[in-house]
């Protein structure tokens, strides 16, 4: 059975935070084997879960964002989303951060499903909404310190050429429309 785990665990000994910043921890996890009976050092990001959405307005667009990521040193265009704030429902978040980064608001908020950004380096989720109907709210945009956001909707057919012509690469935002397309029923 594919299910069924045949290697072994590794046990975490130790675990100590050796940077903290405003969004993510720099962790070492000291981890033993127990069939090789050695003991190694790994490092790992601890970071809160974070929502990605998938808006459709009532015109039968989804709402893109531009922005600066100073991890590319370039601007990348996805899918509105950001950190789930403890004791935060994922779907909360999702209309929040639609609202805070587009100024659009929604109906039939669903879940599509969550994955593990990269379970190598970072220990969190990322959950991925779709929100319906979306129109531009009367309280307009409400940007964190750092962001300054394009706001662009497209066509369904214009953002799969999109990603089809790599204009979309961010990794979650991918993830995410593959997830709408299976809720859609588009993917077999």
């Amino acid at each position: 059975m594919a299910d069924e785990i045949k290697i072994d665990r590794w046990q975490i000994e130790k675990e100590t935070v050796n940077f903290s910043s405003r969004v993510w921890e720099l962790r070492t996890r000291r981890y033993f084997h127990p069939k090789r009976k050695t003991s190694e050092d790994f490092y790992y990001i601890s970071s809160p879960d974070w929502v990605v959405g998938v808006g459709r307005t009532i015109n039968k667009e989804i709402i893109l964002v531009r922005q600066f990521r100073w991890g590319i040193d370039d601007f990348s265009l996805e899918l509105p989303g950001g950190i789930v704030d403890p004791n935060e429902d994922p779907l909360e978040a999702g209309v929040r951060e639609f609202k805070e980064e587009t100024g659009y608001e929604g109906t039939n908020c669903i879940s599509l499903g969550t994955c593990l950004p990269n379970p190598a380096m970072l220990n969190n989720h990322c959950h991925f909404i779709f929100i319906d109907n979306m129109e531009l709210g009367s309280s307009g945009t409400n940007w964190d310190q750092h962001e300054e956001i394009e706001v662009i909707a497209l066509p369904e057919a214009e953002v799969a050429n999109w990603v089809k012509e790599g204009k979309l690469s961010h990794s979650l935002t991918l993830a995410a429309l593959y997830r709408y397309l299976l809720y859609k029923g588009s993917v077999d």
